[in-house]
């Protein structure tokens, strides 16, 4: 599991609550790029990690950790 995924489900928010987060601080993002982002198929803009990143920002999430998803998995557990 992403990061970010991670960062989300532990503060059981839904893809829509992230999205209307991040538009509040001024970026638009919708709950289809939002889903590509957290499952690795797309990559975001680095004004786009930044953002992520301030609303995950009491998570200790950093924008590499969002940008390079791949090098910080995260072992899903139930």
């Amino acid at each position: 599991m992403t990061p970010l995924k991670h960062a989300r489900k532990k503060r059981k928010w839904r893809l829509s609550d992230v999205c209307d987060r991040v538009n509040e601080i001024g970026r638009r993002l919708d709950t289809g790029n939002l889903s590509r982002i957290e499952r690795g198929k797309q990559t975001p803009s680095p004004e786009m990690a930044e953002s992520l990143a301030k609303v995950f920002m009491e998570d200790g999430l950093s924008e590499m950790q969002i940008i390079s998803p791949e090098r910080y998995q995260i072992e899903a557990t139930q």
